[in-house]
């Protein structure tokens, strides 16, 4: 648990034995694909670290529409603003496939924040980096038309998680198409046109398993 610890971003400054600590109080456990963490609304009482797979936070609309806001793969974390803030959960969080997760209780979680200053701080600039995340896709749904929407979530789903090789990116493909639509904020008729569209152009090579991205063909 520990050399997993130290490879994850929030927690990398911090020296050994603040290392060992926090490791004391995290508990590793393995999930099924499409379990849900937690609920939008509900109290917060757990934070949680990805070792292995990917987890979708989203929020869900009056009429049951999903919204995708982000996906959680291995090195990153969630469920900490409703920790932080005492509110209820602003996202629900769902496994996309089967996944190990290192979690920690709210009370060890504050309790961390309180004695470890360089935590904190590093927790600040990754609350402002996704309140920017947040401007940038306001931004986007008023901006941007939707085949643009479509193509720069693609790439930004590959910048953060695929494997460069010259000018093409592999990814695994762990969203399907409707939860694709749902992150870019287009419907899923105007996705698969686009999807289509870039499949004929062979900037978009799409397996069972991945999709592959030619970025000198998409320039």
């Amino acid at each position: 648990m520990l050399d997993y610890i130290k490879r994850v971003p929030l927690f990398a400054r911090l020296n050994e034995n603040q290392q060992n600590a926090l490791a004391q109080i995290c508990i590793r456990r393995s999930y099924h694909a499409n379990t849900v963490l937690f609920s939008e609304k509900e109290i917060g009482n757990v934070f949680y670290m990805v070792v292995s797979g990917s987890v979708k936070i989203f929020t869900t609309g009056s009429s049951g529409e999903e919204k995708i806001l982000s996906i959680c793969k291995s090195g990153e974390s969630f469920g900490e603003l409703s920790l932080i803030d005492g509110k209820p959960r602003s996202a629900s969080a769902q496994t996309l496939e089967s996944c190990v997760l290192l979690s920690m209780t709210a009370q060890n979680f504050l309790e961390l924040l309180r004695n470890h200053f360089d935590i904190t701080l590093v927790i600040m600039q990754e609350l402002s980096n996704r309140l920017r995340d947040t401007n940038q896709q306001v931004y986007d749904l008023t901006f941007l038309d939707a085949r643009t929407r479509v193509i720069k979530s693609l790439i930004t789903m590959a910048n953060k998680h695929g494997i460069r090789s010259d000018n093409k990116i592999i990814i695994k493909l762990v969203l399907n198409f409707d939860e694709i639509s749902q992150l870019a904020g287009v419907q899923k008729v105007i996705l698969m046109q686009v999807i289509r569209d870039l499949e004929e152009k062979q900037i978009l090579a799409i397996s069972p398993s991945d999709f592959k991205l030619d970025l000198a063909k998409l320039r």
